[in-house]
Order: structure tokens, then sequence, then C-alpha cells
């Protein structure tokens, strides 16, 4: 597959090929029964949630961050693991095209030569007793061979099915490993804006510890207060310049491991978020059987029940005979030139039926291990599946306790810096000691820190939920092999 098909399937399932696949898929290579899970599925959602409109398979656009949108492109495009991703694609659709051929009739053409040179040892030769008679033989042939295979039984046709069900998954495959890397990215930029915030926090606490601890100095200095404040405000302010540098160190971390699935060199350069964005206030709902026609991993795994089936027919057709037809035509001669002045000379047709005897339980045993196998397949399905619907519900039912939370969590953080406030006031006045003051400010810091962590929290669920519905919530076109 050339580089622009590659960046076609990097951008979405649309593509020329992607087409190619769900209509060739819907022809040779027919869905698979799904298996039964344990328990009935409901028809909605059993986590509560508000229905409402949701984003398309574009759905990081929907925390309306036009930089994030820029950023996951071109994750999209420049990511070395999708790329690899898209080579395994190529390399199972020219595998389709190998199964495919031995449908076909196969016609080669040969050209060969030999030379030979044979010794008369005891021939006598008048005037050259001490010589040896010999004489070189030349001949050159050239053939053309026609060979096909009569696929009675189907063990072609269903091996060619294989082949095309394993393209398919592939490329359900790399579908998921688009809505994956699209995961990351976007909670790797919702960890860069929340770092940022947290280093801007620990910034403006060590600010004021360094004024509250010159206050405190200053008053020691005048004898109005002891030295154990002193050593306490210094304390505290060390505290807070270590948080800082902690802080800086994830900000940093977390730009460079964003570069890396953009792509790029980790310089710790590109251009960041200032702040988390807001998390949408709608949940898009949906009926769980949905998922089945929208995730890709489930898609992939249906896709490789289907090929493991197809295999299953052609072990069992191993065991029937094969029919073949074999054409040769051809001609020899001594001299190179005769070859192109005449017609071929010889030609045969053959044919030969086989039909497998005693093979020690070899074919016997392919058939129960392409059983074992599509067995294996069908438990898979049946497991992933029951994964998604968890996904899903887990997220949805998350959404409310972590609302929740971030509501709980502003009103400790208002309450705390005012807290804080009330604190340094009655310490100026000597209400106080300087224990509540230190107090108060620990608490401030952790509920601010805590609220901006509960919000970036609530986005990557929200990512969560976007994934695990496959990407978006709008009617789209199934996948290849998704649907008839």
């Amino acid at each position: 597959m050339a580089a622009e098909t590659r960046t076609r399937f990097l951008h979405g399932a649309g593509g020329a090929l992607g087409l190619l696949l769900f209509a060739t898929g819907c022809a040779t290579a027919p869905l698979e029964d799904h298996p039964a899970l344990g328990g009935d599925v409901p028809p909605t959602w059993t986590a509560r949630a508000d229905t409402g409109g949701g984003p398309a398979l574009t759905w990081w656009t929907d925390f309306g961050d036009p930089a994030l949108d820029v950023v996951v492109e071109s994750a999209l495009r420049q990511n070395y693991d999708l790329q690899a991703a898209a080579s395994r694609l190529e390399q199972a659709l020219a595998d389709s095209r190998v199964a495919g051929a031995d449908l076909q009739p196969q016609l080669q053409v040969g050209l060969n030569g030999s030379q030979r040179k044979q010794n008369f040892i005891g021939f006598p030769i008048p005037g050259a007793e001490d010589r040896v008679l010999s004489t070189v033989f030349t001949n050159y042939g050239v053939s053309l061979d026609l060979t096909w295979e009569a696929d009675l039984w189907g063990r072609l046709r269903a091996g060619a099915r294989a082949a095309l069900a394993d393209l398919q998954s592939r490329a359900a495959d790399l579908r998921a490993a688009q809505l994956s890397l699209a995961g990351q990215t976007t909670k790797a930029w919702f960890a860069i804006a929340e770092a940022q915030q947290q280093l801007r926090l620990a910034e403006a606490t060590v600010a004021s510890f360094r004024a509250s601890a010159e206050q405190v100095r200053e008053r020691f200095e005048e004898g109005l207060r002891p030295a154990l404040d002193v050593r306490l405000a210094l304390s505290n302010l060390a505290n807070a310049e270590a948080l800082r540098e902690q802080r800086g160190q994830q900000f940093d971390a977390a730009i460079r491991q964003l570069e890396v699935l953009m792509g790029l060199y980790a310089t710790g350069s590109i251009a960041m978020p200032s702040d988390l964005p807001d998390t949408p206030a709608t949940i898009p709902g949906g009926l769980p059987a949905e998922l089945v026609r929208r995730r890709p991993d489930l898609v992939a795994a249906e896709r490789r029940i289907a090929a493991a089936r197809q295999r299953l027919r052609v072990a069992q057709r191993d065991l029937y005979p094969r029919i073949s037809l074999t054409a040769n035509t051809g001609t020899a001669t001594g001299a190179l030139q005769d070859l192109v002045k005449r017609d071929f000379g010889v030609w045969t047709l053959l044919g030969n039926v086989i039909q497998p005897l005693l093979q020690g339980g070899r074919l016997r045993a392919a058939v129960d291990r392409a059983e074992a196998r599509a067995a294996e397949e069908l438990a898979i399905y049946a497991n992933t599946a029951l994964q998604a619907f968890s996904e899903v519900e887990t997220a949805l039912a998350a959404e409310e306790y972590l609302l929740a939370r971030e509501r709980y969590l502003a009103i400790s953080a208002e309450q705390s810096r005012a807290a804080e406030i009330i604190a340094d006031d009655r310490y100026r006045t000597g209400l106080d000691d300087y224990i509540t003051v230190l107090e108060s400010q620990r608490l401030a810091l952790q509920a601010e820190g805590d609220l901006i962590a509960a919000r970036r929290q609530r986005l990557e669920n929200r990512v969560d939920l976007y994934l695990a519905l496959g990407g978006g919530f709008d009617e789209a076109p199934p996948m290849p092999g998704a649907a008839d």
C-alpha cells in the first residue's frame, strides 16, 4: 500500500481501501453469529446519564479546544506506532492477495539450456594416436506450463475468505489504534494543562509562604513571636519550594510524553495548554447492541471468528480428494535460433486426483486444532463484548460520582481559603498560634490541588466514555465486516 493509502487510513475508515474491504467483506466473508453472553443485555444503559447530542468520530473536538484538535491530528499523522499498525494492514492485504491467487490458473514459462562433452576412449585415430576423440552436445529447451486446481469442495475459497477476514480484522485493529492514540493524546494534553495549573498554584504558594515567613521573622525580631514560629514558617516555605520543583518536573515530563505520541523528538518545547477545558455538559446515550457495530475491537474479534471458521473449513476440505489439471507444451533443439522459427512440437495434458489415505492422523489433528481455535476466538469475542459493556457502564456511573466530588472539592477549596485568611488575621492579632496558620495553609493548598486533579479526572473519564462507545455517538457507517 502506498504512503497515500496509509495516510487515508490514519485519518479515518472512509478511505478507498476501507470501502473496498467493506464491499468485498459482505460478498466473500460473511458475518458469524455472535456468541450468547452470560445474562441478558439490557436495552438501555443501567447507569444514569442525560441523553443528548454527541460528537462524531472526531470526538475530541467536543472539548472546544482548537489547539487540542491540531495536536490530535498531528499525532494521527506522525505517530510511529500507528504507522506500524498501518504496515501490518498492508501485510494482511498482501496475504489476502496471495490466498486469492490460488483460485486462479497458474502459468509459467521455462527456458533451459545444457551442454555436455563426451570422450571416446579406445577409438584409434590414424596419425593422432595420442589424442582422445570427444564430442560436445548442446541442447536448448523452452516450455509453457499451465496448472489449475478444481476447487470442487471450496477449500481454496475458504482459504481466500479467511485471508480476507484477517484483512478486515487488521483494518479494525488499525481503527482501534487510531482511537487509542487519540485518547492517549487527549489525556496527555489534559495532563499538561493540569501540570501547568498545579505548577502555577505551587509558585503562588511559594510566594505566599515566603511573604508569610518574612512577616513572622519581622515579628520575631521585634520580640513579638517565638523562634519556633520562624522555624515552622521556614520549614513550610521549604516544603512549598520542594513541591514547586516536583510540579515542574511533572510538567516537563508531561510535555515530553505528548511529543513522543506526536512522533516528535522529546525536546519539551511544543505549544501547551494554559488551563483545563470545561467538561462537555451532556452525555450521549445509546443502546448496548450498537457497540457491536461501533467498537473496532469488537469488529476485529468478530472478523477473527470468521477467519477461524473459514480455516476450519479448509482443514475439513483437506480430507477430500484434490483434482487438478496440468498442461505443458514446449520444444527442444540443439540450436537456439531454431526455437523462434519452429512451432512447438511437444504438448501434454494431465489430470490427477489425489485422495489422502494414511497421514498418521495429521489431517484429523489439523481439524481438531482448527475447531479449538474457532472456539477460542468465540470465547475471546464474548469476553471482549462483556468488557465493552462494562467500560461504558463504568464510565457512565463514574460521571455522576466525579461531578459530585468536583463540586464538594470546590466548596472545600473556597472554605479553606477563607479559613486561611481568618487564621492569618487571628495570628496577627495574637488570638491563635502559628500552628493554626500552617494547618489552614496546608488544607487550602491541598484542596485547590485536589480540585484541579478532579477536573482532569472528569475530563479523562469523558475520554474513556468516548472510547468505550467506539469513538463517537452519532450514527456512523459500519466498519468493514461490521454489517452486511
